[in-house]
């Protein structure tokens, strides 16, 4: 009996030391839109205890560190920084930039057909159970991705079960306007050729495709380069699917329990 209380105890601090370890997931962005058509800046992942909100439609985006940056000129630090400084990143939320090495002229964009996948340590799954993302859509002034609910997007139950595999599909709806700058393909325009000077704006981020002119605005960057060199032959509508997410456990830290219990069936005898 003595033995067989020790082997149960044994099995429950193994389950234990599974749950409370670390866990890896490999990341991949995709952006799914035909050669010739829009990019995207490198993306700013995290996971985290679903205490980050990156954004809210209908606020001005001044509220929200980090978003206007990424927004207007793809840059990821400022949002770093303000998720480091929050509760989530003070839980132990992992976050990360995924950047398309193989981009068109070895730029770091995700160009039509470019992929990467990383893995991400997320550390306690009971706890960075949310995950949260934020890219630029380019050429354009200040349109982003990004999940503005910080719960929308679920990777573990509250036991550390992963609930993937998880797929975000990105349409052309999902794009949003920031609302700080006009949307004037010749007033300078991120990471278009095109010449001007920014037009500022001030008000609430919003979804695009919602305002008369939104698509025109898209159309007017056909036939211009974008910073690569490369000419945008054509431009997404509210129903295109413009990129996709996938997330699922990096194999071998689900595998890590499944190792541990034969060992300790194996020491029984």
């Amino acid at each position: 009996m003595r033995t067989a209380r020790l082997f149960s105890t044994g099995i429950v601090a193994l389950a234990a030391m599974a749950t409370a370890r670390a866990v890896d997931i490999d990341i991949t962005i995709e952006n799914t839109q035909p050669s010739g058509y829009f990019y995207f800046t490198p993306f700013w992942v995290a996971s985290h205890n679903g205490g980050f909100d990156s954004y809210d439609g209908g606020d001005f985006a001044a509220g929200f560190p980090g978003i206007t940056e990424i927004a207007e000129v793809g840059n990821t630090g400022p949002i770093s920084a303000a998720f480091s400084a929050s509760a989530a990143g003070a839980a132990g939320g992992a976050q990360d930039t995924i950047t398309a090495v193989s981009g068109p002229g070895d730029a770091p964009v995700f160009g039509p057909g470019e992929s990467q996948t990383v893995t991400l340590d997320i550390g306690d799954a009971t706890v960075n159970r949310y995950f949260s993302y934020a890219s630029m859509v380019v050429p354009s002034n200040d349109l982003f991705v990004a999940n503005g609910n910080p719960l929308a997007h679920e990777l573990f139950d509250a036991a550390g079960n992963f609930l993937g595999p998880v797929t975000i599909n990105l349409f052309g709806s999902s794009v949003n306007d920031n609302g700080t700058e006009t949307n004037s393909a010749v007033n300078d325009a991120a990471f278009s050729a095109l010449d001007g000077q920014s037009l500022p704006e001030n008000v609430v981020v919003r979804n695009f495709f919602t305002a008369p002119g939104d698509a025109d605005y898209l159309d007017s960057f056909v036939g211009t380069q974008v910073a690569t060199g490369d000419t945008i032959t054509g431009a997404f509508g509210a129903d295109t699917l413009i990129g996709r997410i996938t997330i699922t456990p990096e194999p071998g830290s689900l595998a890590l329990l499944a190792g541990l219990l034969p060992l300790a069936l194996r020491r029984r005898y």
